[in-house]
C-alpha cells in the first residue's frame, strides 16, 4: 500500500549530454533546468531535513526517458517533478505551462509532447523499449486516451499550485496547467508533473532563464507550491488539521457556502455571526487550492452544496454538511467519480478536526 504523506521527491532535470534540449544562441535547456532543478532540490532539502531529494541527473549526462521513470519507482517517491524549458518558431509565443498526464485537447500541447518525447530516438533500440511508440506519429498518442492516472488529481493539483506561483510571486505569464502524453510521466507510480519555465525563443524569458535570479525564483516557485502541496496532502493523511487544542487565532478560517444543505445551519454565512457550539458535522473535501474559487456550481462541476475554508496560503473547498460519518462517506464514493482524490473530513464548534480522534470518542 501506498505510504501517505511527502517523504521522498524525485526531481527530474530534463534532457543532458548528447540530449541538448531546445537551444537558441548560447540558451541551452539542459543547463538551465539542472540549475532549476539543483537549487530546488537545495531549498526543499534546506527546508525540510526528513525529505529525501533524489535527482535523475546532477551532472551533464544523457539519462532515457525509462530510466528517469525507473529511479522514481525504485525509490517509492512521492512525487516526481520533470523540469523543461520550451521553445517554438514564433518568437513572440512566452510563458509558463505545467502538463499532466493524459490525452492532448489541442495541437499545442500535442508539439510540446511530440519535442519532448522525441528524446527516445537518441536511445538504443528504443522500438523496443517503448513497444514501437513513434513520438512524431498523432496516432501513438490514441494509447494515452483510455489511461485512467491513478494520481491525476494530486498531480493537477501540484500543477495549479506551481502555475499560481509562477503567475503570483514570479510574476510569469500564466499559460496555464495542460494535459498531453508524455512518456516520462507514463511510466511513473506516484503524483507527477512536467514544468515548462519558460521559452528561450523569446527574448525576454531568455534573459530571464539565462540569469542567476531569474532561475532562483522560478525554482522558489516550484518549492512554494512543494510547501503547500506537502502540507495539503500530509493534512489529509494524518487528520491532524486544526484541533481544539491547536487552534490560534492566525490559523482559523472562516467557513462560506452559497448553497448549504438543508437540515444543517450553516457553519458562517456571510454577514452572519458564527456561535459557538458543540456541534459536530462530516464533509468531503474536494480540493484545495493556492487561488480562491467561487462556490458556484459552475465551477465545480455541477455540485451545488459547495463551501470553502479560507486560509492565508490554501483555499480547501468542500461538498456537503452531514450529520454522520456514513452520509459522508456514501457523498464521498459519489464525489470520487468527479474528484478522485476527495476523503472525509469532520468539523466541530465549524473548526476542523480529526475524523480518526473523533470516532474514538
Amino acid at each position: 500500500m501506498k505510504k501517505e504523506g511527502i517523504s521522498v521527491v524525485v526531481i527530474d532535470p530534463g534532457h543532458g549530454g548528447k540530449d541538448l534540449g531546445a537551444s537558441f544562441g548560447n540558451a541551452v535547456e539542459k543547463n538551465i533546468v539542472l540549475d532549476i532543478a539543483l537549487k530546488l532540490g537545495t531549498t526543499i532539502k534546506d527546508n525540510y531535513p526528513d525529505v529525501k531529494v533524489v535527482y535523475t541527473r546532477t551532472s551533464d549526462v544523457f539519462i532515457p526517458l525509462y530510466k528517469r521513470a525507473e529511479i522514481a519507482n525504485k525509490n517509492e517517491a512521492d512525487l516526481f517533478i520533470s523540469i523543461h524549458v520550451n521553445a517554438v518558431n514564433a518568437q513572440s509565443v512566452q510563458g509558463t505551462e505545467t502538463f499532466v498526464l493524459g490525452l492532448h485537447r489541442n495541437d499545442d500541447n500535442l508539439e510540446v509532447a511530440k519535442k519532448e518525447n522525441a528524446v527516445i530516438l537518441l536511445e538504443d533500440d528504443y522500438n523496443s523499449t517503448y513497444e514501437g511508440f513513434d513520438p512524431n506519429l498523432p496516432e501513438s498518442y490514441i494509447m494515452f486516451e483510455t489511461m485512467q492516472e491513478e494520481y491525476q488529481g494530486q498531480s493537477v493539483m501540484l500543477a495549479s499550485g506551481i502555475q499560481n506561483e509562477f503567475r503570483n510571486y514570479a510574476k510569469r505569464l500564466d499559460r496555464s496547467v495542460k494535459m498531453a502524453g508524455f512518456l516520462v510521466l507514463r511510466e511513473t507510480t506516484m503524483p507527477s508533473v512536467l514544468i515548462e519555465t519558460g521559452f528561450i525563443s523569446h527574448t525576454g524569458e531568455r534573459q530571464y532563464l539565462t540569469s542567476e535570479a531569474g532561475r532562483t525564483r522560478l525554482a522558489y516557485s516550484i518549492f512554494r507550491a512543494f510547501r503547500d502541496y506537502k502540507s495539503a496532502i500530509e493534512q489529509r493523511s494524518s487528520f491532524q488539521l486544526v484541533t481544539e487544542n491547536q487552534a490560534k487565532s492566525s490559523d482559523e478560517f472562516p467557513l462560506t457556502n452559497n448553497n448549504p444543505p438543508s437540515g444543517l445551519p450553516l457553519a458562517q454565512s456571510q454577514g452572519a455571526t458564527t456561535q459557538q457550539t458543540n456541534e459536530i458535522f462530516y464533509s468531503v473535501q474536494i480540493m484545495a487550492l493556492t487561488r480562491k474559487l467561487e462556490t458556484t456550481a459552475a465551477n465545480f462541476k455541477g455540485e451545488k452544496n459547495i463551501f470553502s475554508m479560507q486560509g492565508n496560503n490554501l483555499n480547501r473547498y468542500f461538498s456537503g454538511k452531514y450529520k454522520s460519518l456514513e452520509e459522508a462517506e456514501l457523498e464521498l464514493s459519489r464525489i470520487r467519480v468527479k474528484y478522485p482524490s476527495a476523503f472525509v473530513v469532520a468539523f466541530r464548534n465549524n473548526k476542523l478536526i480529526s475524523v480518526k480522534k473523533l470516532s474514538e470518542h
